[in-house]
């Protein structure tokens, strides 16, 4: 018989439970997940003898994959995708009115352009429709071929008003008193009309000798003083007009003929 009570195995297994507890209350809680907490002899086993499943790979590894399919398909996407859509010209009407502009710089310099130069004579028809003195005097001129020039129109018209004045310059439809062709030797004949009087002077200065001076003097304009000196010493008249003295220095007056003259 004892004289006290010595706890059983039992007993001491139930006390270090309850220390236990009261330590740490959540020590005999079981886990939430309802998994078993390895025992210390299996975790040793594990060191000693190494994981039984592989070594898991880091998630930077995993990702690189997955982030070049997604960059590709992007690029399939964007080469296939349709061409942006081209604006449409604007219609014809619209591009004539348009208006375009550009600046020159100071920078450039003007260039000259040399150009021939030109001249007109006025034609027989135009002459004729004038009616005048001066136009007859241009247009024997004109049948001549000789320039109808300032200083050759106005000896041709001094000349016209020593032969028949200036009020009928028309007279017989020989303003020059021309024999040449009038049936007239002393230069009284007459012509159909003017334009036919203006052909026979022409022909008349061009083929008679003794007209050469008057006919070089007009094919060169020469100077008024140069033809009508050459017109004194011509058999044109017998006078020789007095060698100029008998000769009207001033403008001839604007004259026109009958219309039926022509």
């Amino acid at each position: 018989m004892t004289s006290a009570h010595e706890p059983s195995d039992a007993e001491r297994a139930s006390r270090h439970r309850a220390v236990r507890s009261e330590s740490n209350p959540r020590a005999d809680r079981p886990s939430r997940r309802g998994t078993r907490r390895p025992s210390r002899r299996s975790t040793d086993r594990t060191a000693r003898h190494g994981a039984t499943h592989p070594p898991r790979r880091p998630r930077s590894i995993l990702t690189i994959p997955a982030v070049l399919a997604v960059v590709g398909l992007g690029a399939v996407f964007a080469w296939s995708s349709p061409p942006a859509s081209v604006e449409a010209a604007p219609p014809a009407s619209q591009r004539e009115r348009a208006v375009q502009s550009f600046a020159v710089t100071d920078g450039i310099a003007d260039t000259l352009v040399t150009r021939d130069g030109y001249s007109a004579t006025t034609g027989a028809k135009t002459l004729i429709a004038g009616g005048t003195n001066y136009d007859w005097a241009r247009l024997v001129m004109t049948f001549a071929g000789w320039p109808t020039s300032d200083s050759n129109i106005t000896v041709f018209t001094r000349w016209m008003r020593q032969e028949n004045g200036v009020d009928d310059w028309w007279n017989r439809n020989n303003p020059l008193n021309n024999g040449w062709g009038s049936g007239g030797g002393s230069g009284l004949g007459s012509y159909d009309s003017l334009v036919t009087a203006a052909e026979n002077c022409a022909d008349a200065l061009h083929r008679n000798s003794g007209y050469s001076a008057i006919a070089a003097g007009f094919a060169a304009s020469a100077p008024t003083s140069q033809i009508e000196a050459a017109i004194w010493a011509s058999p044109w008249a017998s006078s020789h007009y007095a060698n100029g003295t008998h000769w009207a220095y001033t403008p001839a007056t604007v004259v026109e003929a009958p219309a039926d003259a022509w």
